[in-house]
């Protein structure tokens, strides 16, 4: 797994448990609004509602919050219309970068990120970089609670492309097309993948080896994410477990 990977992983864990329930509740929010808005409100139906309600379970979002943002998309109450908009930049020690937001301003959101980048040394635009990542979905399921052989199995005989398995977990990737049919196999069996989602894989990551440009790329991430608009944030960087440690701090 990436180093950028790694530290989604453990900013993932850690958003779910410390104090800024708020800002994950918002996004989620968002996130859940959008897509009941592009798919429909039937969860069963739609699997990036789905996804989205599984993200808001395992931070224990309000019941309440999920209905009210559901309603908001589908048209039942009143709500804001955001505007899904990806940014492309680079970063410190010529790290890629590709930014999701969701926005009610898209003028002040690309000024802002692009103040970001400006701040933290790196640059908005300047060339595309999605090029340098394939779309992929991914599943983290812990190593606890299933095989790797038994979890192999299974995923691959519901189209995922390929399984690994780290510090982190069972690792297991997938086309976006295959992305509903894995998760639905995985949660016939009752096992949870946390995190799981559509996500940007780098495909040839970028090594750092010295603390200031970790810290200068981690920065960077960190702001970015805490935006309200900005809903995930992928890189190429590659930063070793102790150098990410250090740097994490």
């Amino acid at each position: 797994m990436s180093g950028h990977s790694r530290w989604s992983t453990i900013k993932h864990k850690k958003g779910a448990t410390d104090a800024r329930r708020g800002k994950v509740f918002s996004k989620l929010g968002k996130e859940i609004a959008v897509a009941a808005r592009l798919g429909g409100g039937d969860a069963d139906m739609n699997p990036r509602l789905r996804t989205a309600l599984i993200k808001a379970r395992e931070v224990n979002m309000p019941s309440d919050n999920i209905d009210r943002a559901i309603k908001r998309g589908t048209g039942e109450l009143p709500g804001v219309v955001y505007e899904e908009i990806t940014y492309e930049g680079f970063g410190p020690g010529g790290t890629a970068l590709i930014v999701d937001v969701m926005t009610d301003n898209k003028n002040r959101s690309s000024a802002e990120v692009r103040n970001m980048f400006s701040k933290c040394g790196g640059n908005m635009g300047g060339g595309s970089t999605k090029h340098l990542f394939h779309r992929r979905g991914h599943f983290v399921v812990d190593k606890s609670k299933v095989s790797e052989d038994d979890l192999m199995t299974l995923a691959l005989d519901a189209g995922a492309e390929d399984m690994t398995t780290t510090d982190a977990g069972h690792e297991i990737t997938c086309e976006p097309g295959k992305f509903d049919a894995v998760q639905k196999a995985l949660e016939a069996k009752g096992i949870q993948a946390n995190p799981a989602g559509l996500t940007y894989l780098a495909l040839n990551p970028v090594p750092i080896g010295d603390e200031a440009t970790a810290r200068a790329i981690l920065r960077l991430m960190g702001e970015l994410e805490d935006h309200d608009d900005v809903q995930n944030v992928y890189s190429n960087f590659d930063i070793p477990d102790d150098l990410l440690a250090k740097a994490s701090v």
